[in-house]
């Protein structure tokens, strides 16, 4: 009998390759007809590269990817507040890659159907239910937008990596509500322009309630690249957030009077904004930690689990490495209970601290103290904040997150041979 996992996304994906890697058998179930490359841009932390590594998808990420060489820290008036190299740059024997989502998405969609072939995925069936059956599982399919019953399917486990607004969390914990939202929005384009900081750099500047995120997501011969970025403002409290239409076309007069005079001498930032090829308006949402993913022969993985605000660059990275840990004790312990009992314990705490540091405003936080201490701004950012309080900001985060340089070099494979 299978695995069965509802979501091809980036966690239900990579867990397809790591089952077909173990000789594990599985079934992905993905309720739109078509996968195509959707989204923004995301940054993929080393811990998570070096399982796509270890999956052989080194080339296939060099061709969709940059290598980021480091992130810098701002105040709204373009001052620098703190720059450290990443990835390989920074002593990683792994790198960090900028990445538009959907290409992530679709390079491990082409990987697992070269190596597994088409049929490890059913398209346009959704997973509606799940019900244990002696010595496995069954879970209900049908079609979303009419909600037509297409069957069902019985396996060993039933892994639920359903996003965000996921069915399988919704049966499990029927009285949590909607996802939490912390009033900030997102507006997010593209926009091709010059390089900065030296090229391969992602910024934030400003602080949380006003904040600018920029990085490249592809190069070209002239000089410029293209530049994914992010302006995020705090909204009054009745703002239409709930809309969670998560392509809802942006408007510049929502946010960029904000960001009228932040003209840097690294970076136009409000000639970066009208020039996007679109803009579209995110709310900043995340899910509450739960007590519990696991439920006899199912689990949640990813957002399903552990939906965070994007700070700190780990929602994909903890998708990932919810797929390895998974896949590992799906080989150890076999396809039941036990497998799913331990992937719990291993991962759950950890990343539910995540979810609440980011929260939190994560390593960002950097940018709220320095605002608050200087909010016109400062001519030496050490009379502001020490370099110590800098660094150990960013050593923090990077140990609650499995990012700790000489720990992630020294230990073994999640997934050993």
């Amino acid at each position: 009998m299978t695995v069965l996992i509802a979501g091809a996304g980036i966690g239900g994906l990579t867990l397809g390759l790591s089952l077909h890697q173990l000789g594990i058998p599985f079934k992905i179930f993905e309720a739109v007809r078509q996968i195509r490359p959707l989204g923004v841009g995301i940054n993929v932390q080393p811990h998570a590269i070096r399982e796509l590594f270890e999956l052989g998808l080194e080339d296939a990420l060099e061709k969709v990817g940059l290598r980021t060489k480091q992130v810098g820290y701002f105040s709204a008036q373009g001052g620098e507040i703190w720059r450290e190299p990443r990835g390989e740059f920074a002593g990683y024997n792994w790198p960090q890659y900028s990445i538009h989502r959907g290409e992530m998405q679709m390079l491990l969609y082409r990987a697992l159907v070269e190596r597994a072939g088409k049929d490890v995925i059913r398209m346009g069936a959704a997973v509606t239910g799940s019900e244990e059956t002696g010595e496995g599982v069954e879970i209900y399919l049908a079609e979303r937008s009419t909600g037509k019953a297409l069957g069902t399917e019985t396996g060993r486990v039933f892994i639920a990596a359903d996003g965000i607004n996921s069915e399988a969390r919704k049966a499990l914990y029927p009285d949590e509500g909607g996802a939490h939202w912390g009033g900030i929005m997102m507006w997010r384009g593209v926009t091709r322009g010059p390089s900065f900081l030296g090229g391969r750099t992602m910024a934030m500047a400003g602080k949380k309630a006003c904040k600018f995120v920029c990085y490249p997501i592809a190069e070209y011969d002239d000089g410029t690249c293209l530049i994914n970025w992010i302006a995020d403002r705090a909204m009054p409290e009745d703002y239409m957030w709930r809309e969670q239409d998560w392509n809802r076309e942006g408007k510049l007069d929502d946010f960029l009077p904000a960001f009228a005079d932040w003209t840097f001498d690294w970076l136009n930032v409000p000639e970066i904004i009208t020039k996007a090829e679109s803009v579209l308006e995110y709310p900043m949402v995340d899910r509450n930690p739960l007590p519990r993913w696991s439920h006899g022969r199912m689990t949640l993985l990813g957002d399903a689990a552990h939906a965070m605000y994007p700070i700190g660059s780990n929602g994909a990275s903890q998708a990932i490495l919810d797929a390895r840990v998974l896949a590992r004790e799906l080989r150890d312990r076999g396809q039941g209970e036990a497998a799913l009992t331990k992937y719990d314990e291993i991962r759950r705490e950890t990343v539910n601290k995540l979810v609440l540091a980011n929260r939190g405003d994560g390593p960002d936080k950097v940018l709220d103290v320095v605002a608050e201490r200087a909010p016109e701004g400062f001519d030496d950012i050490s009379e502001v904040m020490s370099l110590a309080e800098l660094e150990s900001a960013a050593a923090g985060y990077k140990k609650l997150a499995g990012m700790d340089i000489e720990a992630l070099n020294a230990r073994g494979p999640l997934v050993p041979n």
